[in-house]
């Protein structure tokens, strides 16, 4: 996960836009992808346009925004609403490894079932703040694995509970959920810097975590749960 602050990552992309070096990849529109599942995002977004506060206070997006973004308590589940910072930790692939990611590593904290850590390039998985005073997410019924509906620009992207990040700042997720969702997945100049909502259905789990059609079968069949219960 990524420990930058504003003024670095700014400062990063216009000393490379200086020098002509932006790499391609980072200046091209990533490939749109198809509605994952049956249920659309607006139900989704219609059930969470409101929050009951669950954590004991709120996070910061990064590490030089105001801490505004609470953690909202719904029937099954929990989510909230930020940016998107991009994960590209667990195993080198070509576009996440040292030379792609200042903030890179090799490493995840939950593991792919042969042990191996995730691939960010490759699977879509969100990261969840590291436990501290403010929300314990494991408390709240979260797991490694678990399900998440992440929605962005009338999209519905289904990952898993992949990685763990800062104990203050929230809105992260893997290089494979951007790129879907239609965000520049480059892990150091892309993102978004608003408008992604993040529902995570409580005491669920995907087995294997690396499938991703796994995630999304009972993404849909989670999504409809809560659509009904809430």
């Amino acid at each position: 996960m990524r420990l930058r602050t504003l003024s670095l990552a700014a400062a990063s992309g216009t000393a490379l836009l200086a020098a002509g070096l932006l790499p391609a990849h980072a200046s091209a529109a990533a490939p749109k992808s198809a509605q994952e599942g049956t249920v659309g995002a607006a139900d989704l977004l219609a059930k969470v346009t409101s929050c009951s506060q669950i954590s004991n206070g709120k996070y910061r997006t990064d590490e030089e925004t105001s801490a505004t973004v609470p953690v909202c308590g719904k029937n099954g589940a929990v989510f909230w609403k930020a940016d998107m910072d991009i994960d590209c930790d667990g195993q080198r692939t070509t576009n996440c490894n040292e030379d792609r990611d200042p903030w890179f590593q090799a490493d995840t904290a939950f593991h792919q079932s042969d042990g191996k850590p995730l691939k960010a390039e490759t699977l879509p998985y969100v990261v969840v703040p590291s436990t501290s005073g403010i929300w314990n997410y494991s408390d709240a019924g979260i797991k490694g694995g678990g399900v998440v509906a992440v929605i962005y620009n009338n999209k519905v992207e289904y990952a898993v509970v992949g990685d763990t990040g800062p104990s203050q700042i929230i809105g992260e997720a893997s290089y494979a959920t951007a790129k879907a969702l239609g965000i520049d997945p480059d892990p150091e100049t892309g993102g978004a810097d608003s408008g992604v909502t993040y529902i995570l259905f409580k005491n669920s789990k995907v087995s294997p975590i690396e499938s991703h059609s796994a995630a999304v079968s009972l993404g849909d069949q989670l999504a409809k749960q809560f659509l009904a219960n809430n």
